[in-house]
């Protein structure tokens, strides 16, 4: 099959879990034999046309003019798919999904999309307005986790297949050049934006909490955004400057180090998606603490996988937190558990069951318009 994929960002520099997810997938898509084409935005320093790992990436200008911009940049897009001429084009979420709507239109090219978190839980406007139109005159839909299917079958009420996220297991085989922190330092680990929606604030007020009874424990933040400064100045005030590391943002394959140093990781957030930052860990064997929102229940069975906790509730991050970090035998069964359970969520899993999805696509006779 010819794949069209469209995302608004792209690696190298972007690294957040919608971009690596489109990146493996492509990769993996591309092992199965089929034509793979990326169409996203252009990034400074990087060329317009280009490859690697089996598939081709096509980088759009796109200028800061707010309506201006976006509709000179679907406009390019749809350029390229009609040059690409794809079987199949591939929408990485709702909001890049209108030159796939436009292109099946004029084109009669069928078109996929998948919701992928923030353009379902937290929409712009725009996407209110248009993601019940792209979601009816789509061939097929998918939801990255149950709860994500209901909350678009309340936008509009069609079939929905469910298909997680996935990892390359092979980069996480275990590295024993990688050691865990000598001495007694108990590392809690968060990976992602420093944005007030991951919630970051309400994790350094548990941090304190913790810190107090546990004087070796140690949070590690990677990641960058826009929060930084405030979250610096909050660490300062509640006095947990010590036990605090700001990190920043870190190259991808680093991110597995800081993950073999740690001992939990944990996902304050306010609202999720399916985090690929949550399959990392568990494949580095460590118990998860989360926030019982969007599709992080989906992945994490309380008690199981490590624990839920409620939002803004800085007193039970720290006591879970607190719970796992000072008991050995819990630490250990809940890490196997992990490390066992991370075999569902294989790339090779999600290519084929995409690949299915598109076929039953190409062959689907168009809704009407």
């Amino acid at each position: 099959m010819k794949i069209a994929i469209l995302v608004g960002l792209f690696p190298p520099k972007w690294l957040a879990g919608t971009e690596l997810a489109t990146y493996y997938m492509a990769e993996h898509l591309a092992q199965r034999a089929h034509e793979v084409h990326v169409i996203t935005s252009l990034d400074e320093g990087l060329p317009e046309e280009s490859s690697e790992k089996g598939f081709y990436i096509h980088r759009l200008p796109r200028t800061k003019i707010r309506v201006a911009g976006a509709l000179i940049f679907w406009t390019d897009i749809i350029r390229t798919i009609r040059k690409v001429s794809p079987e199949v084009v591939h929408a990485q979420s709702l909001g890049i999904a209108i030159p796939a709507l436009i292109s099946k239109m004029i084109l009669k090219i069928p078109y996929v999309v998948w919701g992928q978190g923030s353009d379902i839980y937290l929409p712009d406007w725009f996407t209110k307005l248009t993601s019940k139109t792209i979601m009816k005159n789509a061939n097929s839909v998918i939801a990255l986790t149950g709860d994500m299917k209901r909350t678009m079958q309340a936008i509009y009420d069609r079939n929905i297949v469910v298909v997680p996220n996935g990892i390359d297991l092979k980069e996480y085989t275990g590295d024993p050049s990688v050691q865990k922190v000598k001495g007694d330092e108990k590392r809690i680990l968060f990976v992602g934006r420093l944005h007030p929606v991951k919630g970051v604030r309400y994790l350094l007020q548990a941090m304190k909490i913790v810190y107090e009874k546990m004087p070796d424990a140690k949070l590690i933040l990677v990641g960058d955004g826009e929060e930084r400064e405030h979250l610096e100045t909050l660490t300062d005030n509640l006095g947990i400057r010590e036990c605090v590391e700001f990190a920043g943002r870190v190259p991808h394959e680093r991110v597995q180090d800081y993950m073999n140093q740690a001992e939990v990781f944990v996902l304050s957030s306010l609202s999720e998606g399916f985090p690929v930052t949550i399959l990392e860990a568990m494949a580095c064997g460590l118990p998860v603490v989360a926030t019982r929102v969007g599709g992080l229940p989906d992945v994490i069975e309380d008690g199981v996988h490590g624990y839920l906790v409620r939002t803004k509730e800085s007193n039970e991050i720290a006591e879970t937190l607190l719970k796992l970090l000072q008991d050995e035998q819990l630490w250990e069964t809940i890490s196997k558990t992990n490390k066992q359970k991370i075999n569902e969520y294989s790339w090779e899993r999600v290519a084929l069951a995409l690949e299915k999805i598109y076929q039953g696509s190409i062959e689907l006779n168009p809704p009407a318009m």
